[in-house]
């Protein structure tokens, strides 16, 4: 291998680096211009529940728990643990986006997208603004914002992925 070919790898390198960097941002910050609006309108308005459609709402709610609001709770030392949870699992995210080497990558991206802006927000705001109501009839799901959906899709299509892989391999 000579110099122009370690180059040129080089060159991919960073171009990958950059595309995969620009396209975690655009997803932060779709996240982050969505809870800005939200908690904009409701400080303005001082109303925090707009209906939208007859299964849609617009609730803006403060989690101090983790995705969906599971296991909120006030103890700031339990916050902090999770908080410092959650840090280290994006680290593992930003690991295994490095060493995929396939189409998986872009779902960690996606997962590390979303992960960000609440990661953000935690440390923020200390708490993730949720605004997202979905219901049928008086079943409402848990209340949610755009940075869970982009890790909720990750994390599907991975399992899928995964799912046909290994059938793919199998069969």
């Amino acid at each position: 291998m000579d110099v122009r070919d370690v180059h040129a790898l080089i060159k991919i390198k960073v171009y990958k680096f950059f595309f995969n960097s620009i396209f975690v941002l655009i997803l932060f910050f779709i996240d982050r211009f969505s809870k800005i609006y939200v908690i904009e309108i409701a400080e303005k308005t001082e109303i925090s529940e707009i209906y939208i459609t007859s299964f849609l709402n617009s609730y803006l709610v403060w989690n101090t728990g983790i995705a969906f609001g599971l296991f909120s709770l006030s103890n700031e030392f339990i916050y902090n643990l999770f908080t410092a949870l959650i840090l280290l699992i994006n680290l593992i995210i930003i690991y295994l986006i490095i060493v995929t080497k396939d189409f998986r990558k872009y779902f960690f991206l996606l997962i590390l997208g979303g992960s960000l802006g609440n990661l953000f927000d935690r440390l923020y705001y200390g708490s993730v603004p949720d605004f997202i109501d979905f219901h049928i009839g008086n079943f409402h799901w848990f209340i949610f914002n755009i940075a869970d959906i982009f890790i909720t899709a990750g994390i599907i299509c991975l399992i899928l992925a995964e799912l046909l892989y290994k059938k793919q391999s199998n069969g």
